[in-house]
């Protein structure tokens, strides 16, 4: 791999891609937190994981024609928004995402007439994760639909997570789903591993159980019943590398 820049990145909070009115992000942090074990007996300090957490924070430009980020941001919401940031829009590329709590809308108007917003959103419940698309960012479906596959390179079995931006939708029904398949020809679904059937716009996440196995290969399809002409969403897997628990 290459060094990188991060030209043509990505950030979708709840079902609006807000990319465009991006100045900046500040910061993207997870991990656990540590807790302080240290007997007295130590000449340095012990340490070991406790609560998981996480963050992103970003700046945004003021722009308040509808769906924009002004419409976005300012409903300052008491309930959960699913947050990603995406490192380009390629599938396989990194994919940070959360479900998380937004904390601000701080408006500043700077003397050289820019203005801006800071935007904290912090993780509740899960954390911060970091994934791969599984879509090339935004992807359009205008029927049923089997997505390029990605190539995790081996099988586990230590389950997974995966969030889903469905940020724009017209028709009856959408079910999005993920498959795998040790081959890349033969694919079946991943069991609980849906979004379910949807008729609206959503924002969400979904989770395997911890012992839960995800074959090498993997891929993002849409059913439907009703039918529909266009979907657009974006998919971020997890697949876990050793035993999680939330």
């Amino acid at each position: 791999m290459a060094k990188e820049s991060g030209l043509g990145d990505n950030l979708y909070v709840g079902t609006s891609n807000v990319s465009g009115d991006i100045n900046s992000v500040g910061k993207i942090s997870g991990g656990p937190a540590t807790l302080d074990v240290t007997g007295i007996d130590k000449f340095a300090f012990e340490r070991i994981g406790g609560l998981r957490d996480g963050a992103i924070e970003f700046i945004s430009y003021f722009n308040d024609a509808a769906t924009k980020a002004h419409s976005v941001f300012k409903t300052l919401p008491t309930t959960d928004v699913v947050v990603s940031y995406l490192h380009g829009q390629v599938i396989g590329n990194p994919m940070a995402s959360c479900v998380a709590k937004q904390l601000n809308y701080d408006i500043t108007r700077g003397t050289d007439g820019a203005l801006t917003a800071g935007i904290n959103t912090v993780a509740n419940g899960y954390g911060l994760e970091w994934g791969q698309q599984l879509t090339a960012g935004l992807r359009t479906d205008t029927a049923a639909t089997n997505g390029t596959s990605l190539d995790t390179l081996a099988s586990a079995s230590f389950g997974g997570q995966a969030y889903l931006h469905l940020t724009s939708f017209t028709g009856t029904d959408v079910t999005i789903k993920i498959q795998d398949s040790a081959d890349n020809s033969s694919f079946a679904d991943v069991t609980s591993f849906t979004f379910g059937s949807l008729a609206a716009v959503t924002a969400s996440r979904v989770a395997l159980t911890s012992t839960a196995t995800i074959r090498r290969y993997v891929r993002v399809v849409t059913t439907t019943t009703g039918g529909f002409s266009s979907a657009i969403f974006a998919v971020n897997l997890v697949k876990n590398d050793v035993t999680t628990v939330f």
